[in-house]
């Protein structure tokens, strides 16, 4: 009798634990379909083919809940006189987002604030590939500063320093 009692225990505990997995992984699955279905904001980024620092960039920006296009372009340069990169700002790739465009390994932190706050500029910009930068190896040396880009194409004022 006593093992029987043990037995229903061990049973109610291993039903309940089963129990709390399930709903820890639906709950989960629910706020990640949240966060994708309501961002519903399409970047393309353009890249050389052989650059791989810009598929993480992509992935990073995926795992953020935004939807990515890579198209991967020979001549990279004609992408950034196209959307009037300054050259000191330009970097590996360029973002195109929501009408703005997005220069370099800018975290989402700064791309989040450029789509909610939606100021008057072309877009914003980081120069170079800064080491711990979304998308680039290594631990984050130094302030990721970030850039307005005018509708001119010049570099303006600082957007945001992360």
């Amino acid at each position: 009798m006593r093992s029987n009692i043990l037995i229903g225990v061990l049973v109610l505990v291993v039903v309940g634990i089963i129990g709390f997995m399930i709903r820890q992984n639906s709950s989960s699955n629910i706020a990640e379909e949240v966060v994708n279905s309501t961002n519903g904001i399409v970047a393309t980024v353009y890249k050389s083919p052989s650059c791989s620092c810009c598929e993480q960039y992509s992935a990073y920006l995926r795992k953020k809940g935004y939807g990515v296009e890579v198209e991967a372009v020979s001549d990279l340069q004609s992408i950034k006189e196209q959307f009037s990169i300054p050259y000191e700002l330009e970097s590996c790739h360029t973002m195109e987002i929501d009408g703005y465009v997005v220069e370099g390994h800018v975290p989402e932190e700064a791309v989040q604030k450029l789509l909610a706050e939606r100021p008057d500029i072309k877009g914003i910009g980081m120069a170079g590939m800064p080491s711990g930068s979304p998308g680039m190896p290594g631990p984050k040396t130094e302030d990721f500063v970030i850039y307005e880009i005018t509708h001119e194409g010049i570099k303006g004022e600082v957007f945001m320093i992360i």
